[in-house]
């Protein structure tokens, strides 16, 4: 695919956060979280990736995640939910084409996961995630022709450690490594000294579940709290321009009854919120703040007080029908302010299980129209088997 102009990265940039704003100049790609019209104040942060939602059965129900049912996926949400997972190994694989809605063909996103048991109360979880942003032509200002063909990705393996501390609740740490390099063998004028990003950062998730009974019918009650993404800041480049990558607060909660032997229902609702600093046009030294500076200051730093603290916050929501645990119905809804990148959207998704195998499938409806992301599909392959029998002395929960 033939792309011949820089601005098309930022394209692919607004497929992740559809109101981010970008400029283009002689000193290269600036991605720019001002405030424009509407009160726009979109907060940035480079590796973006790292929160698009990887698998079918969240991306089905309005990307919320953080206290389902623990699944080989729960690494990208809550990997606390790994140590209730009721099987002894198992696996997933997932598949995204990305932007294909304008014509993108050859951008996608991969993801690979799994987990092991290694103890009554122990299990190891690990992930990779490839975001393949295709082929890119780049020019110089005032260079005729195609210019240098470049093929940006960015991936993160993470490996993450997952315990119960009692019945009902269990904590989790993740370690993550990230390289992005956009510009790929890239050396143009246009910017200073281009080079790969890399970071390592950690996750820490919490998870509690309980079975409770409603209206006489077995259910279960869970919350989760993950923050994601707690790394060193980044640059593309040799200048001291740095960015914080997209911390995450992920707050939620689900409520799953049996409504028969054969039917069940699971509603999921989770907030989000970027602890990283909120842009302020007046103020030019927010690149000089620290990583704690920014997280624990993301609560209060806001020019426009506490209703653009509130408008910071996204709500991801979702309900998963399934009929004796072999067909699965899934639908959801995700909102985000409009001064804070305006992604609203409904989606839907479809699950099959088979005895250790799985197949999962999404699709993503916007509520406006020109949306580079309508018509997302996302595909998921999962494996498992059944419990091995563990006579371990290490139970916290006996």
């Amino acid at each position: 695919m033939r792309k011949t102009q820089l601005i098309f990265y930022v394209i692919a940039l607004i497929g992740i956060i559809p109101s981010v704003k970008a400029q283009i100049t002689g000193g290269g790609v600036t991605p720019v979280g001002t405030t424009v019209d509407d009160d726009r104040n979109v907060i940035t942060t480079a590796m973006p990736f790292l929160l698009i939602s990887p698998d079918s059965r969240s991306a089905g129900m309005g990307d919320a995640g953080v206290a389902l049912s623990p699944d080989a996926n729960a690494m990208q949400w809550n990997a606390a939910r790994l140590a209730f997972v009721e099987n002894e190994i198992g696996a997933s694989v997932s598949y995204s084409p990305w932007l294909t809605k304008i014509g993108v063909n050859d951008m996608s996103i991969s993801y690979l996961s799994g987990y092991y048991r290694i103890g009554q109360e122990q299990v190891i979880g690990l992930s990779m995630k490839y975001f393949d942003l295709g082929s890119i032509f780049f020019t110089d200002t005032g260079v005729q022709g195609d210019g240098l063909e470049a093929s940006p990705k960015d991936f993160s393996i993470a490996a993450a450690y997952s315990r119960k501390l009692s019945d009902n609740f269990s904590a989790a740490l993740t370690a993550r490594f990230v390289r992005s390099n956009l510009f790929g063998d890239y050396q143009g004028s246009n910017l200073e000294d281009p080079k790969p990003a890399t970071a390592i950062g950690v996750d820490v998730g919490l998870f509690y579940t309980k079975p409770v009974l409603f209206n006489g019918n077995e259910s279960e009650f869970s919350s989760g709290l993950q923050i994601s993404n707690i790394s060193n800041k980044v640059t593309y480049s040799n200048d001291d321009n740095e960015q914080f990558l997209p911390i995450n607060l992920r707050l939620g909660t689900a409520f799953t009854t049996a409504l028969d032997p054969y039917n069940t229902l699971t509603f999921t609702v989770d907030l989000n919120k970027l602890m990283v600093p909120t842009p302020d046009p007046n103020d030019t030294s927010s690149s000089n703040i620290t990583l704690l500076e920014g997280m624990f200051g993301s609560f209060g730093d806001a020019p426009g007080g506490a209703q653009e603290e509130l408008r910071e916050i996204s709500i991801a929501s979702g309900v998963e029908y399934w009929y004796n645990k072999i067909f699965a119905v899934r639908t959801g809804y995700f909102y985000e302010h409009v001064s804070k990148g305006g992604r609203q959207y409904f989606t839907a998704g479809l699950g099959f299980r088979y005895q250790v195998l799985g197949l999962d499938f999404s699709y993503l409806i916007p509520t406006k129209q020109q949306n580079p992301l309508a018509e997302t599909l996302r595909f998921t392959a999962t494996f498992s088997l059944e419990n091995i029998n563990r006579s371990g002395s290490d139970s916290v929960t006996e």
